[in-house]
């Protein structure tokens, strides 16, 4: 039985465990601390619509991918470990304030027709009758679109889900084992380094998001991955105020049945600083109130921050390192780690597998300039 070592136990990292373990390999994952409590946990779980089959840029064939496996491994990870992960169709709203994000909309509005994805421009008006919680802040937006199609899923339940799975497959998975070094011999990585002693198998992937690039640095390898603080908030409300996500520029608010609603998120480069701050928290409560000012009657529960792996070109590293045979990264997937986690999955367990991913990882090449 072939093995494969993973180093980094976020979304990335499990998913590509529990689709090779799926194929009959051993599977070992590495986490520095508790899998699937960083920038993993810390998201809000939007899925926007995307379809491979119209797709033309290969983040978004890759977009498509994952958007269309993501109700298949709901179902099956709640056929297998009995944990509902939370997935769900409630669709999105996308809102525009000023003259110049009512242009971009519009155009997103072409692209998402190009792609054959449902969209409908939301006249003035229907914002409110769409979303009644809106009804005192819907002029404050110039234009709006919903998708129907957008979905979401839980996020801290889904990696529950899918750790549970890897176990289920037989995958090990080692809490508070940090990578120390790494050897290589012959072009090939022979031994990793761990505060708990060494670690070999045939094949080994880095996925440690953030954390990615200075492991890889021990190897030789320089990759353009840095942390990006995001801050989010938790409120709950009594009963549910929203049924749809609202999307306004980079920020959401994300309603679950249970009446709390996510709120995110901020932007900063701050290093390895995952703190939440009080300017932080305050810019996000604002913006909050000022899209649903229903909230200003609402307990705000909790408050979070994590780290997300940015990358200069918006694209995650994913394929084989230079100069080492059995080496792989699957990282810099930015915000959308938890949406891009199915498809990375299948696509880097093809590649480790027997090289032949469905479609040509050249443009997210570790060795890209």
């Amino acid at each position: 039985m072939p093995s494969c070592l993973i180093v980094g136990g976020g979304v990335v990292g499990l998913s590509i465990a529990y689709e090779l373990a799926r194929r009959n390999w051993s599977v070992t994952v590495l986490d520095r601390r508790q899998p699937g409590r960083e920038a993993s946990w810390a998201g809000a779980g939007i899925l926007p619509p995307a379809n491979r089959a119209t797709a033309r840029h290969p983040l978004d064939v890759l977009r498509g991918l994952s958007f269309a496996t993501h109700r298949e491994w709901a179902d099956r990870l709640l056929a297998e470990t009995g944990i509902d992960n939370g997935f769900q169709q409630c669709g999105g709203i996308y809102l525009a304030r000023t003259a110049g994000e009512a242009a971009a909309l519009a155009g997103l509005a072409e692209q998402f027709r190009d792609e054959e994805i449902p969209v409908e421009r939301l006249r003035h008006g229907e914002l409110a009758s769409f979303e009644p919680a809106l009804a005192r802040s819907a002029d404050r937006f110039r234009a709006a679109l919903w998708l129907p199609t957008e979905c979401q899923l839980r996020n801290p339940r889904h990696l529950r889900a899918l750790a549970a799975a890897c176990q289920h497959h037989g995958v090990v998975i080692e809490p508070d084992v940090e990578m120390i070094d790494a050897r290589c011999v012959g072009g090939k990585v022979t031994c990793v380094e761990t505060t708990r002693g060494e670690r070999s198998a045939d094949q080994v992937c880095f996925s440690a998001g953030a954390w990615t690039a200075e492991l890889l640095k021990r190897l030789g390898v320089s990759l353009g991955i840095l942390p990006i603080r995001g801050q989010m908030l938790l409120f709950r409300a009594a009963a549910p105020l929203l049924g749809r996500i609202l999307n306004d520029g980079p920020r959401y608010l994300v309603p679950r049945d249970d009446g709390r609603i996510l709120v995110g998120s901020t932007e900063e480069e701050v290093g390895f600083d995952k703190r939440t701050t009080e300017s932080g928290i305050a810019d996000l409560i604002g913006f909050a109130y000022d899209v649903l000012p229903a909230l200003r009657d609402t307990p705000l529960e909790n408050a979070w921050a994590g780290l997300r792996p940015g990358v200069y070109d918006g694209m995650p590293y994913l394929g084989r390192l230079p100069g080492l045979a059995n080496a792989f990264v699957a990282a810099g997937h930015f915000r959308s780690g938890l949406y891009l986690s199915t498809g990375t999955a299948l696509v880097m367990a093809d590649l480790i597998g027997d090289g032949t991913p469905p479609f040509s990882l050249e443009p997210f090449r570790p060795s890209r300039g």
